[in-house]
């Protein structure tokens, strides 16, 4: 898996795996929304520099999707190598809108919009993003941070 950060996107390649695929070898559609959740997790990770799995086990703030609008363009075929690409849209008090795209040899395939919102888990209950957060995620939408150089 190659990851990438251009301007303020969040590009991540990807295989299209046998077990993604129905028996005619095309991406099975949920597997996007699976696909998307792991890209999620790879921006906080790779992409903030944070630890996804922390916040959920031990801050117990979760970033669950609460809405999400998809459109599939063209199908994905087993054994192709496909970038998906996340941009933050918009941040709001608790909320964060992404737009997600999937592309093969630059064709799109998938494009999609997400709105996730913090939750404390406990609680589960929307809270505001955290200010330490907030600020990482403005950084990142500005364009400020550059992963690329770490690149093998």
């Amino acid at each position: 898996m190659t990851i990438k950060v251009i301007d303020n996107k969040f590009c991540s390649e990807q295989l299209v795996r046998f077990s993604y695929c129905d028996p005619a070898g095309i991406v099975f559609f949920p597997q996007y929304f699976i696909m998307f959740n792991g890209l999620v997790e790879d921006w906080f990770n790779q992409g903030l520099g944070l630890d996804y799995a922390k916040y959920i086990t031990e801050h117990r703030l979760g970033f669950p999707v609460v809405s999400l609008n998809c459109d599939f363009i063209a199908p994905s075929r087993i054994g192709e190598r496909i970038t998906l690409t996340l941009k933050l849209e918009h941040m709001g008090k608790s909320s964060l809108k992404l737009s997600v795209t999937c592309n093969y040899k630059g064709e799109e395939r998938v494009r999609a919009n997400l709105v996730l919102v913090a939750m404390d888990l406990d609680k589960a209950k929307a809270i505001p993003v955290p200010e330490d957060l907030r600020l990482l995620m403005t950084g990142f939408q500005n364009g400020k941070f550059d992963i690329n150089q770490f690149d093998e």
